[in-house]
């Protein structure tokens, strides 16, 4: 699974070009070198710091955002990537939707290494979008050597806390995806069986196909269910099937997140 990951930023974000202007001085970056861990994986951070009034976004950045692109050229010993969010704010601005962080975030990266005896480094680019009145992408760059032993980072042991639950800790049920054609793509409505996140339930559905662009779902409750609806529309206006066991749907609410790997047919 991580190579995969792995492949996929890198055909999304390799030769990047930086951006200076509107973001200078708002937004700075670190490599925190954390540490080996006893599976084998290297467990690193970035850590991004905004200026005051700035935010930068989550994987999925909402219609109001601009999604980050990892590049891992340069990078030796390294055989795979996953990241591991913590659990992002929403915000509505301009009857736009965006889902991130601000002031300091750190994003831990766990690293499959082709020789965990040995270090590994750790070098590439990140391209990230900051906002405040107005959003530009930044491209950070980054070169680390990260030691075969290290020791727990306190802050990339904080985020890792500060992770989502699993369907099974939030006492989800059994999650099924309706989909039907719609006029230049699909229609996904699911049905998610789960206890109330708070007044301000927010939904997050992906696909797994990064050609396929989901909307801002609409969300209604009926009692014990959330259902959420969302039309899906191929980038390049080809047809296209969803596999809905690579579906991941995020609900956010009341400072806490609950992740939902793969659905049923509904």
């Amino acid at each position: 699974m991580m190579t995969r990951i792995l492949t996929s930023v890198l055909a999304l974000g390799v030769a990047v070009p930086a951006v200076a202007g509107p973001a200078d001085g708002v937004v700075d970056h670190t490599v925190l070198s954390g540490w080996r861990t006893d599976s084998g994986t290297h467990m690193a951070g970035l850590q991004i710091t905004l200026a005051p009034g700035w935010k930068t976004y989550w994987r999925v950045p909402g219609d109001g955002g601009i999604p980050p692109r990892f590049a891992w050229n340069g990078s030796e010993n390294l055989s795979g990537v996953a990241m591991h969010w913590p659990v992002p704010e929403v915000y509505h601005i301009n009857n736009m939707r965006s889902i991130g962080y601000e002031d300091i975030v750190v994003v831990p990266l766990e690293l499959s290494l082709d020789d965990a005896s040995a270090p590994a480094r750790m070098a590439g680019q990140v391209q990230i979008g900051v906002c405040e009145e107005i959003c530009v992408p930044v491209t950070l760059s980054f070169d680390a050597v990260l030691p075969a032993g290290g020791s727990r980072d306190p802050a990339i042991v904080a985020s890792l806390i500060d992770r989502p639950r699993t369907a099974q800790e939030a006492g989800v049920g059994q999650v099924t995806c309706a989909i039907t054609p719609i006029d230049g793509g699909l229609r996904v409505v699911a049905e998610i069986p789960m206890p109330a996140m708070g007044t301000d339930e927010e939904v997050v559905i992906e696909s797994g196909d990064q050609q396929v662009w989901v909307s801002e779902p609409y969300t209604w409750r009926e009692g014990g269910t959330l259902f959420a609806s969302s039309d899906m529309i191929h980038v390049e206006r080809d047809g296209f099937t969803v596999n809905r066991s690579q579906m991941r749907i995020s609900v956010i609410g009341d400072r806490q997140m609950v992740d939902v790997q793969g659905c049923a047919a509904g």
